[in-house]
């Protein structure tokens, strides 16, 4: 019986060079959950992101490691940018950065309720692990500011190729957006092909994201790392 909720104490830490090999999620008849414990080390993170898993867990749980089916991705291409959007961002309503306050993003984005439901899955423990993955340089956010306050932002995980879009808050109606789209730009110019946006929402399928086959987005996935 698991007598721990979040990282396993006793699970060994895996630094920036080790991996971790999780079970296949092709060879997993369950559409989203591949795997449960372990802990937040960087080496079980980069471990995840690279074999096509992610963590979400909520309060009473360990860590829980998810690859759903569909996935739910965005190329750069086809990203959609609506009138409105555009006129936002020609009249430079807000102020984008890029890594200028990682800890704020996350942690902004830990006070909203996320994917519809009612799991607490941004924790200290997340907050803490991916903190020290945006030192190692494999974090990343994008904020948006309006009169100096962040109004709204989004983080994630880049390697390679590919982008790992985690989560993304506004204070002020359209501020994620905006920063999620000059952080798509920026990551085109740079090479990144493929932006996992794991599950399907509106706000990002307004935007251009789209469903795809886990056994199409495992092929691409390594064919892009």
């Amino acid at each position: 019986m698991v007598k721990f909720t979040g990282p396993d104490p006793s699970f060994p830490y895996y630094d920036v060079n080790q991996r971790f090999i999780f079970p296949d999620p092709l060879e997993s008849e369950n559409e989203s959950m591949i795997a449960w414990g372990g802990n937040l080390s960087p080496g079980m993170l980069l471990s995840a992101y690279e074999q096509g898993l992610f963590p979400w867990y909520g309060d009473d749980n360990p860590v829980i490691w998810h690859s759903p089916n569909p996935r739910f991705v965005l190329f750069p291409e086809n990203l959609h940018v609506s009138s409105s959007m555009k006129k936002i961002i020609k009249n430079n309503k807000f102020v984008i950065t890029l890594n200028k306050d990682f800890s704020a993003v996350i942690k902004g984005c830990a006070e909203i309720n996320r994917r519809d439901q009612d799991l607490t899955w941004i924790d200290n423990n997340m907050i803490d692990a991916y903190i020290e993955l945006h030192k190692l340089g494999y974090a990343h956010s994008a904020e948006a500011w309006l009169n100096g306050e962040l109004a709204g932002g989004c983080y994630g995980v880049r390697l390679s190729g590919v982008f790992f879009g985690e989560s993304m808050f506004a204070k002020i109606s359209n501020a994620s957006k905006a920063a999620l789209i000059f952080l798509v730009n920026h990551l085109q110019k740079d090479g990144v092909s493929l932006i996992d946006c794991q599950v399907k929402t509106p706000h990002l399928y307004s935007l251009g994201a789209r469903e795809m086959d886990r056994k199409e987005f495992i092929r691409l996935l390594k064919e892009k790392l």
